[in-house]
């Protein structure tokens, strides 16, 4: 954390933490990705799930992060780049060893600065409804997000809701 050109610590997450980016190919990115795509599939109706497989995620408009805490890794997050200079939060999961610890609220902040500081106007996401979702919900709107219209190729369905933040 000495170096200068480090981030400055938003909080004390960043005092016990790291962010990454990722390029995939570690074992414990792959797994905590299949485990967010395996949850997503046992909490959301058939043909419900837009989570993004690996191959999704290795293309260059979107940008993946990870958090680490030592060499276990705690979170990851990805940002994908839309072609009306708005920004789609993908692929949050916290690993099961870190909930409630503030890794989500750190790669979150993360996240929308990294948004910010391409330029975006807007990060949006789409999730699930349920209680498996409620967590998430709640740290998005705790953070601004607000309900709001489709985007990008969604369609609207009883178990979707599309979340916007303001940049």
């Amino acid at each position: 954390m000495g170096n200068e050109s480090s981030p400055r610590p938003l909080d004390a997450e960043a005092e016990r933490s790291r962010i990454c980016e990722d390029d995939l190919s570690s074992e414990a990115t792959r797994a905590l990705l299949a485990l967010h795509l395996a949850g997503m599939h046992a909490n959301s109706p058939p043909g419900s799930v837009f989570a993004l497989d690996l191959s999704r995620l290795q293309v260059p408009e979107v940008t993946v992060w990870t958090v680490w805490r030592g060499t276990k890794i705690a979170g990851v997050g990805a940002l994908k780049e839309l072609a009306d200079g708005t920004g789609e939060l993908k692929s949050m999961r916290t690993h099961p060893d870190h909930l409630q610890t503030g890794v989500a609220s750190f790669l979150l902040d993360h996240i929308v600065n990294e948004a910010k500081a391409r330029g975006m106007k807007r990060l949006s996401l789409e999730t699930g409804s349920g209680p498996a979702f409620d967590p998430a919900l709640a740290l998005y709107r705790k953070r601004g997000f607000v309900e709001g219209e489709v985007f990008a190729d969604y369609e609207r369905s009883p178990f979707n809701q599309f979340l916007h933040l303001p940049l």
